[in-house]
């Protein structure tokens, strides 16, 4: 997964203005510690009360692989932003190590909240994966400017995710295949062609997406070519069979009881991640609600597609049916 970013040029006007662009386009300007740079935001649909912000996987990855959300919420009147966190290829990508830090992307979601306009009138969080760390982050922080949340495909914890990673995937996976990846990682050869050889049949078309390759839809591939190793790398680590970068600790499982605002978590059985346990942060949650996708992975909005957007516009619209200030 680790590939090198495109040229931003290809994508969008790269002059650094705050400006508008057709389409629902805007590029908003986001202070930091280092400087101030641009990211990427496109809206589609429109709707006074229900907005909801997509919080893409990776680290480093695009918004590209929601596109499957274009067939589903415009039809429900679901107004949703699309959003390339900063260094993913359609917002700046400033070769700074230091930006790539869970506080300050969590300071960045606040500023494109506030640019948006969202409140908690109206503000819905959806992380997918690293997302979904990021949108627990932003909801134990700022949990005053959210209507609802989404955890989509992510657990609570890293340590448990690996646990699980160790306990259930790898020995469900071909045992000559699995020591051969392990020695490959073993030898820091994560460039080997040999290494995604390997992982995409026995790791990913089981636990990422359940379709054979050739049939991964088109906003997949995209996202899966644009990841920004430069973040991926720090804060995921190198292997595709666990965690090991920046967020090897990362556990909220004692904090769940203090997300105090309406949440829908999202697992699926076959999912790198362990669906007992997203069932299981339901149960933790004060408001939360479980939302299981029995044929679906990791990317369950592909392969689980009915299942994931029922479950997910029902919440929005009976979230939407409480009063605001409930």
């Amino acid at each position: 997964m680790s590939r090198p970013p495109p040229d931003p040029a290809t994508y969008f006007d790269t002059t650094g203005r705050d400006d508008r662009l057709s389409g629902g386009v805007r590029r908003i300007p986001i202070d930091t510690p280092h400087g101030t740079f641009q990211v990427w935001t496109k809206r589609v649909g429109n709707h006074p009360t229900i907005k909801v912000l997509l919080l893409h996987g990776g680290p480093g990855a695009t918004h590209e692989y929601f596109e499957a959300f274009d067939s589903y919420l415009p039809a429900a009147g679901i107004e949703y932003y699309y959003y390339d966190q900063l260094g993913s290829a359609y917002s700046d990508q400033p070769d700074l190590p230091e930006l790539w830090e869970l506080p300050r992307f969590v300071e960045e979601v606040e500023q494109v909240r506030q640019a948006l306009g969202l409140s908690r009138e109206n503000f819905f969080l959806l992380g997918h994966s690293w997302g979904g760390i990021l949108a627990l982050e932003y909801a134990l922080k700022y949990p005053e400017h959210l209507r609802g949340l989404i955890i989509s495909n992510m657990m609570s914890s890293i340590p448990q995710y690996n646990a699980y990673a160790r306990s259930t995937l790898m020995p469900g996976m071909d045992q000559d295949v699995l020591a051969e990846i392990q020695q490959l990682e073993a030898d820091s050869d994560y460039e080997n062609a040999r290494y995604m050889e390997l992982l995409v049949p026995h790791h990913y078309v089981h636990h990422v997406l359940r379709l054979s390759p050739e049939e991964w839809p088109d906003p997949v591939n995209r996202a899966f070519k644009h990841i920004n190793p430069a973040i991926y790398v720090p804060l995921q680590g190198p292997s595709e069979l666990g965690a090991s970068g920046k967020l090897v600790d990362w556990d909220r499982t004692a904090d769940l009881k203090h997300v105090d605002i309406p949440t829908l978590v999202i697992g699926a059985q076959h999912d790198t991640m362990d669906p007992a346990h997203m069932a299981w942060m339901a149960s933790e949650l004060p408001d939360g609600q479980h939302l299981h996708c029995p044929d679906g992975s990791h990317m369950a909005f592909y392969d689980d597609q009915e299942r994931y957007f029922d479950g997910l516009i029902r919440f929005l619209h009976d979230i939407d049916a409480r009063p605001a200030q409930e």
